[in-house]
């Protein structure tokens, strides 16, 4: 199973609905090919603002692409499984210690490929919690108000 776990900079993208790119961040990222999602807040002052900085913030698995470009740089993915959690996820730290390491001080954007065994074994438990957690529609209702479709700076 191919796993991708990114650095996300602010919410909105993806959206309540589960549309991963629909503000066309992380850009041709969102073509590779992956089984699942794991995003994470980053570290920069803009996550610390929107409540997401370090923390777990949604798990998409069974990627559906759309490849009505519309202008993006990539497709429009939906997922059979997705839950987003924003500023309610927990401290990556607290349930993924050696992603965390890697994410936040091995200064990586994303991870795919080069996962170390500990690394994968927490993704994979990650996407296993996410699958037992009943709410499978968005919890959080923050939209961030600068990302808009085609606008985004990320």
């Amino acid at each position: 199973m191919r796993i991708l776990t990114y650095k996300r900079t602010h919410t909105g993208d993806p959206d309540r609905s589960g549309r991963f790119g629909i503000n066309d961040c992380m850009g041709r990222i969102r073509d590779f090919h992956f089984d699942a999602v794991i995003g994470v807040g980053g570290i920069g002052a803009e996550p610390i603002s929107l409540g997401i900085a370090q923390k777990l913030t949604w798990i998409g698995v069974g990627p559906r692409r759309s490849s009505d470009y519309n202008g993006r740089r990539g497709d429009i993915v939906t997922f059979d499984r997705f839950l987003l959690m924003d500023a309610e996820g927990p401290e990556l730290r607290s349930v993924a210690p050696n992603l965390a390491r890697r994410m936040y001080h091995g200064r990586s954007r994303f991870v795919l490929d080069s996962y170390s065994d500990a690394e994968r074994v927490e993704a994979l438990a990650l996407l296993k919690w996410a699958s037992n957690v009943t709410v499978t529609r968005p919890m959080s209702r923050k939209i961030h108000g600068r990302c808009r479709p085609n606008v985004c700076s990320c």
